[in-house]
This record gives structure tokens, C-alpha cells and sequence, in this order.
């Protein structure tokens, strides 16, 4: 499946596998793109007692994350169409928290929780020329940086610099962002542990947050991605952040391990 071209792939873990819990190896495999699937994060559904579903996610290096917002509008998808709920509303346990997808039509808005953040202009990590950055937590780390021409920064230079720079121990995500027109922002995407994706569904909430607390855009905005648009809704702090946006199937299938 994918979300914006944010590729994932998906398993059903809510009946004979649910016991299984993917080694390092197995899930980079799995999203090996010549030996594999392919794919930029394996996401599987567990049975859980406190929501509908758990959704347990791995990145492509085989390290298991909080989050993924558009992973979690996959999962939805995936899951009515299977049956495992009879609704379009539902509850996903997450390492971030119980996360609230509904499927509205050809697209899924998902409650994803009042963020968190670490004030606004915080000085670059050491070492780096890069201009103040936001932090922001939705449940998962993200360093947002506004540039000036978003199209043509180095982002494969600067991403893992800062993903894996020391005043990140867990590493983070690292978004660089622009804005273009009133509460509509550019934005691209090093993911921790996948590198360059064409969309981040958690990284355009945290970037319409930092872009709300520079005071660029305010409300209900549109986030502009490598694969697409999202639509993403703030009310300010204390607030949840709503994320809305389409999710695809792409084939069904069976792997050996």
C-alpha cells in the first residue's frame, strides 16, 4: 500500500501470526526493494485489548518506530477491507498512544493527538550550517527547518546529518519546509532509519505545527509532498492535530521468510 507514494508493507497479523514479532533482519527484507517486497516501512496489525488494533511499525534498517501517520491511513483501509473492523471509525494502539482513523471516502482523517515541542528557534545542532530549527513530537521526533527554496536544498546532505547528529540519542526525523502561500507550506523529508521518502503523514503534522508557531500559517492548511497533499487541521496548544489524506492498495500477496 502507500500514501502519497509513502510505501509500506502491510501484514495481518491478528490471527496465526500473531505471535510473531519480526527480527531486525526479517522486516529490512521484507522492504528490500530488489531482494524483498520494497517498501519504506513494514507495518503489521496486531489484536489489541485497549483499541480496536495495534499497529506495530518498522523502518526499513529493521528499527521499530511510534509512528506513521501515513502509515496509519494504510492500515485502516487495510483492515475494513479485511473485516478485522466492521466500522469506519476505529482505534489504533501505537508506541505513541491509541491513534483514531476514519475513513471518510477515498480518504482516511486521523486524530493524531495534541503535539508537543520544545519552543521555536532553537540554534541548529553544533556543527551544522543550518538556520534555527522547531522541534516538535507527535509521538515520534521531528526537527523542521524553514528554508528559503526548499526544491533545491540538499536534503540528503543535511537529513542524516541532523538525524543522527548527538543532541538526537533516538535520532530523529528531519523535515525542511517552506512556505509558499497563505497556510500552504512546501515541505521534503528524511525519515530516521528510511532516508528520503515521498511523503511523511507525522512530519506534516509536525511541520504545520512548527509552521503555525513561526506564525506562517495558522488553522487548516495544506502540507505539498513529493507524492501529494495533505490536508492538516490545528486549533493550537492543547489541540489535537487532525491529518487527512488518501491511502492506496497496490497488490496482495504471499512472502516466504
Amino acid at each position: 500500500m502507500h500514501g502519497l507514494g509513502n510505501d509500506f508493507v502491510v501484514v495481518d497479523a491478528t490471527g496465526e501470526l500473531k505471535d510473531w514479532s519480526p527480527s531486525a533482519k526479517e522486516a529490512s527484507f521484507l522492504q528490500d526493494r530488489r531482494f524483498g517486497i520494497g517498501a519504506d516501512q513494514l507495518l503489521i496489525l496486531y489484536p489489541s485489548t485497549v483499541a480496536d488494533l495495534r499497529m506495530a511499525i518498522y523502518n526499513a534498517d529493521g528499527s521499530e518506530v511510534e509512528m506513521c501517520g501515513n502509515g496509519i491511513r494504510c492500515c485502516a483501509l487495510f483492515a475494513r477491507k479485511l473485516g478485522l473492523v466492521n466500522s469506519d471509525e476505529m482505534t489504533v494502539e501505537t508506541l505513541a498512544g491509541i491513534k483514531k482513523p476514519v475513513i471518510v471516502g477515498e480518504e482516511v482523517r486521523v486524530d493524531m493527538g495534541a503535539p508537543s515541542y520544545d519552543g521555536i528557534a532553537v540554534p541548529p545542532p553544533e556543527g551544522l550550517d543550518l538556520p534555527p530549527m522547531t522541534c516538535v513530537s507527535m509521538g515520534n521526533p521531528h526537527a523542521v527547518f524553514f528554508v528559503e527554496d526548499v526544491e533545491r536544498f540538499p536534503v540528503e546532505k543535511w537529513g542524516p546529518l541532523v538525524e543522527r547528529h548527538p543532541m538526537f540519542p533516538n535520532r530523529t526525523n528531519v523535515e525542511f519546509a517552506e512556505k509558499v502561500s497563505e497556510n500552504v507550506i512546501r515541505m521534503r523529508v528524511w525519515e530516521r532509519g528510511a532516508g528520503i521518502t515521498m511523503a511523511c503523514g507525522t512530519g506534516s503534522c509536525a511541520t504545520f505545527v512548527a509552521a503555525c508557531l513561526n506564525k506562517l500559517a495558522r488553522g487548516e492548511g495544506k502540507i505539498i509532498l513529493d507524492g501529494g497533499e495533505l490536508t492538516i487541521a490545528w486549533a493550537g496548544e492543547g489541540n489535537s492535530v487532525f491529518m487527512t489524506g488518501p491511502a492506496a492498495e497496490v497488490y496482495c500477496g504471499e512472502i516466504t521468510l
